[in-house]
């Protein structure tokens, strides 16, 4: 449960919620590693062996930390769909009363990854009685997750994962890949360039384009990029969105990521250009 100080807003607002949790939490935005963290405190918060706050040091919190409280139950949609049978399974669980003296929690962790099926059990389970019982969504945009789902969720979003919005290295690149997306020129020579690029800057590049493709979904076109990005429809948005995803995983790949030059030139000419 490594949160970092950038999203102490949202542990904060975690903590006071905690007084009257909400049925269903969504958190949004921020890096997928920042979500799960923020989730597993909250499953600490509500299960913590000292009343009024997560001590992260009883046995609760550290059961939590290594999933294996008893009422902790974690869908991990890293690792591939999230299909109906486990979420179908856990259904005659959620009419009882959980195992401790604090609640019983349920992460959906990359919620996106829900299949049809899963998603429309899970809401089902939502509108039956679960006593306590909370569930957390996770996912990197709300609009990624089916909207009845959403109209049912508390939702916090995550601070997107950069220094300021107007980074000036990452607006340089932000407006390389726009104009290479329009004209079809300039954006080699950029990746080419001796020590032009690394890992974190490519991820940070990656995150940038999620921040604003967020923003375009949620009808805020404060950038050039967002704006060129609200006239592609739908299709073309959901072709660009896992581009992202895609690039961001192997950019992330341990121990040996794949290289970032390489990675942002197939987001460029097989995804994003194709959009």
């Amino acid at each position: 449960m490594n949160i970092p100080k950038s999203q102490n807003r949202v542990k904060d607002f975690l903590d006071h919620l905690a007084q009257d949790p909400p049925q269903v939490l969504l958190l949004e935005g921020g890096r997928a590693y920042e979500r799960e963290a923020l989730a597993l405190y909250w499953a600490a918060r509500l299960n913590c062996e000292n009343p009024g706050f997560a001590c992260l040091a009883c046995a609760a919190c550290k059961q939590v930390a290594d999933r294996v409280l008893r009422d902790l139950f974690f869908f991990d949609g890293t690792e591939g769909k999230i299909k109906i049978d486990p979420v179908r399974d856990l259904k005659p669980v959620f009419g009882q009363a959980p195992r401790g003296s604090g609640k019983r929690v349920v992460i959906f962790h990359e919620a996106q990854e829900l299949t049809i099926e899963a998603a429309n059990t899970l809401l089902k389970s939502l509108e039956e009685p679960c006593p306590g019982t909370v569930f957390v969504l996770l996912a990197p945009q709300r609009e990624r997750l089916l909207p009845t789902l959403v109209s049912r969720s508390w939702v916090l979003t995550l601070g997107w994962p950069l220094d300021s919005p107007e980074d000036a290295q990452v607006g340089e690149w932000l407006n390389a890949l726009l104009k290479f997306r329009q004209t079809g020129q300039g954006w080699f020579a950029r990746t080419g360039a001796k020590g032009a690029l690394d890992r974190d800057l490519a991820l940070r590049i990656v995150l940038a384009c999620q921040r604003d493709l967020a923003g375009a979904l949620a009808g805020k076109y404060d950038s050039p990029l967002a704006m060129d990005l609200k006239n592609l429809g739908p299709d073309g948005i959901k072709k660009i969105d896992l581009a992202l995803v895609h690039a961001q995983d192997a950019l992330n790949t341990t121990p040996a990521p794949v290289n970032p030059a390489l990675v942002l030139d197939w987001l460029a000419t097989r995804k994003w250009d194709r959009a």
